[in-house]
């Protein structure tokens, strides 16, 4: 039977959120022959599901070893050629189990983009990862083993009970092409988009302030308590409120982290503490726009639907760049756009679409803009010159 350690190391390498470290370790398990078969075993337990949907690209896993390896450098400086082979041992098991799952992949026509299967993850406070899966349940336990939360389906819920310390964070993680919801012990609801990462206490402490942190977009609808002020820490950007409902995204990749105010107020602020005379105050229908380079924030009034109407499914875009628009198709369909058409770049476009295939929004680019596309076997699209 595979010891703990070693299965939380089998699941951060499935999920892509392993580092050359813990790789290493992984390795060093792996050479053992009957450790091999534990591997398939585990792996054939699991995720037969998942494999079968989906066939595995060997060139790809291997490519995504050794930039992993690279990207740690501080370890992979230190490494031997015969060190570095030694990840062709995991990368060739690991295939293996790919391609013995390939007999049962489903058969995709060559003009339909199919999102390849991603995980929902759930990283715990002492380090390990759990995997959610969208139509199961489960439970989420603190270091004591006490059930904190229950998972149902797209949805998980913390309850409020236990007596904490100190805080305990989980952090949830939504691939691309997929959405989530998330209730908070507060009551607290956030809904998570695409490609987003939201850190959280398991429970809020009384007296303290109530703080969690965000990478990508969420839709927050705030429990009010007026003694402990809710705060979104957005990188350099701090979100105070007390009791709204407002939208915010911050994409690493985005220049702006952009929140949306649908109801009640907030206080936009950098730094530490809320001064209220540098701070920027929010009324409803407007969004603040923080500069991520010049740290400056400015505010509008917008239409707010537009902005939250990925929780249903729909992508509106209104006065958007062509390239924010192919950015935020990747997100949501998971799947990965290259323009050639480097005049198209910065054009801006304003179109609706509702809960449709990625091949329904191609075609009325095509059919309006004169935009051309192809679709790729390997889940690529092309936009091409015409």
């Amino acid at each position: 039977m595979i010891n703990p350690e070693i299965e939380n190391l089998i699941v951060k390498y499935i999920t892509q959120s392993i580092n050359a470290k813990e790789l290493d370790v992984l390795v060093d398990w792996i050479q053992t022959k009957s450790n091999v078969q534990e591997f398939k075993s585990y792996v054939n337990t699991h995720y037969a599901i998942i494999f079968s949907m989906n066939e595995l690209d060997s060139d790809k896993i291997k490519k995504e070893l050794l930039l992993r390896i690279r990207k740690d450098k501080s370890i992979y400086s230190k490494l031997k050629v015969r060190s570095i082979l030694k990840y062709a041992a995991i990368a060739i098991v690991f295939i293996s189990v790919g391609y013995f799952y390939q007999d049962f992949s489903k058969v995709q026509s060559v003009n339909d983009v199919v999102p390849q299967e991603e995980f929902i993850t759930l990283q715990l406070d002492d380090g390990n990862i759990k995997i959610i899966s969208e139509d199961g349940t489960s439970k989420v336990k603190d270091k004591k083993g006490n059930v904190v939360g229950e998972q149902n389906g797209a949805q998980l819920v913390y309850n409020n009970k236990g007596e904490f310390e100190k805080l305990e964070y989980n952090t949830l993680n939504i691939p691309y092409g997929k959405r989530f919801e998330l209730l908070l012990s507060d009551g607290t609801k956030v809904h998570l988009n695409a490609g987003t990462s939201l850190k959280y206490p398991v429970k809020f402490l009384e007296g303290e302030i109530r703080h969690v942190f965000l990478s990508g977009e969420a839709y927050f609808d705030v429990s009010e308590n007026k003694e402990n002020p809710f705060i979104v820490n957005a990188d350099d950007l701090n979100i105070e409120v007390l009791g709204t409902a407002f939208n915010v995204s911050t994409y690493p990749e985005d220049l702006n982290t952009d929140v949306v105010l649908v109801e009640g107020s907030v206080s936009l602020y950098t730094g530490k503490e809320n001064d209220v005379k540098s701070n920027t105050l929010l009324e409803p229908g407007f969004t603040g726009s923080f500069n991520k380079k010049e740290k400056s924030i400015s505010t509008k009034p917008v239409i707010t639907s537009i902005y939250t109407a990925w929780i249903y499914g729909e992508l509106v875009f209104r006065d958007i760049m062509f390239s924010n628009i192919l950015k935020k198709m990747e997100r949501h369909y998971n799947v990965q756009i290259t323009n050639t058409n480097l005049k198209l770049t910065d054009e801006k476009f304003n179109a609706s679409f509702g809960d449709e295939p990625i091949e329904k929004i191609l075609n009325y680019f095509e059919i309006t803009y004169g935009v051309e596309f192809t679709m790729e076997e390997n889940n690529e699209i092309i936009i091409s010159v015409h």
